[in-house]
């Protein structure tokens, strides 16, 4: 199962009044930390849990926490500090250095669920907003909201503010719901299956489009949520019905390429790769009769980080590596930036 919000939230819609729920939510963290303010988890009597708070290392004492949260009804506020000697997260061994604060309520008809059934009902229809959560010992009948708006990821930032929704001036935790990106792969072949694969461990949505008979069969692709039946027409169609946020071009047929190329060159997608080197992609352009620098998306042919990929497997990663930082407007660079200094590589093939 994806760690991705609807995908957690959709195992406790399905059984939310079949056992007592508890939703984990960090609010505020300081230093290097595993997840960061926003994050949430699920625990239930069942001995469930579905997300992550950490790296995997609080959680079986969050869960104990929880199990009270269910008994007494009461929310709780935690607190583990990873530089204390003296702190429970010390002793867990997390390592990072950094501290969390974690908040445990009950999720139950009389609090309205915490207004999470809006949050997954969004999230099932693509759809963004910001969900926001009194920061509170004290139960009310109003600790959680969830207002409908446009967000993107790029400037989507979770946040503490003091908020006067009562009356008061309460400390809210505001978090931008976003649903998981929607990707698109043209092209159904061999090397499109460890794509499909891939980008659902990453738990994103995928649609699937390939016209030829002999390729996109379903049961070469059962991870894809969607396969696209028909010529380029339902792909047209499709693309201007549903919110698409990247999509790789992967047919290894030019005019394929170029069709599904039109096809998207009005979408509001945000990556576009496109497999091939760079004469090829002016092939396809040509073919589409697009100019690449009239496109509201850019076109990353060659696709993908130079990783040194050869094999299907690591050209998916490569590439949805690229589509991933790229959605995120994140630069896909070393975060330590350690790299093998261009001298070593000489020797290396010196040696080889």
């Amino acid at each position: 199962m994806s760690n991705q919000l609807s995908h957690i939230l959709k195992q406790w819609h399905d059984n939310k009044d079949d056992c007592a729920w508890v939703l984990g939510t960090i609010y505020d963290h300081c230093g290097p930390c595993y997840r960061k303010a926003g994050a949430m988890m699920l625990f239930n009597s069942l001995g469930q849990q579905f997300g992550m708070l950490s790296g995997g290392c609080l959680e079986s004492d969050i869960a104990k926490k929880a199990q009270k949260v269910m008994t007494t009804g009461k929310t709780i506020k935690l607190c583990y500090d990873g530089s204390d000697e003296d702190d429970m997260a010390f002793q867990l061994g997390i390592g990072c250095g950094g501290t969390v604060h974690i908040m445990l309520q009950s999720i139950n008809f009389e609090n309205n669920y915490l207004a999470l059934d809006k949050v997954f009902n969004c999230l099932l229809q693509r759809k963004t907003g910001v969900y926001s959560q009194k920061i509170s010992h004290e139960l009310s009948d109003d600790q959680a909201r969830f207002n409908q708006q446009v967000l993107s990821l790029k400037n989507s930032k979770t946040k503490l503010n003091h908020l006067d929704y009562n009356s008061q001036n309460d400390t809210w935790l505001e978090t931008p719901i976003i649903p998981e990106p929607h990707i698109l792969i043209a092209g159904g072949g061999l090397d499109a299956r460890p794509m499909v694969e891939i980008a659902h461990q990453l738990g994103w949505h995928i649609s699937l489009w390939d016209p030829r008979p002999a390729n996109a069969r379903r049961e070469f692709f059962l991870k894809a949520n969607q396969i696209i039946k028909g010529d380029v027409n339902a792909l047209s169609k499709y693309v201007n019905q549903s919110q698409i946020d990247a999509a790789v071009v992967m047919t290894h047929n030019i005019n394929l390429d170029a069709k599904s190329l039109f096809a998207l060159s009005n979408s509001s997608i945000r990556y576009l790769a496109l497999l091939g080197p760079t004469h090829r992609k002016f092939q396809v352009l040509q073919q589409a009769n697009l100019d690449e620098l009239s496109l509201n998306f850019p076109i990353a042919g060659p696709a993908g980080l130079n990783i040194g990929a050869q094999l299907p497997e690591s050209i998916a990663l490569s590439i949805l590596s690229e589509c991933h930082a790229s959605l995120y407007a994140k630069p896909a660079s070393s975060i330590s930036n350690v790299l093998v200094p261009s001298s070593q590589i000489d020797d290396l093939k010196k040696s080889a």
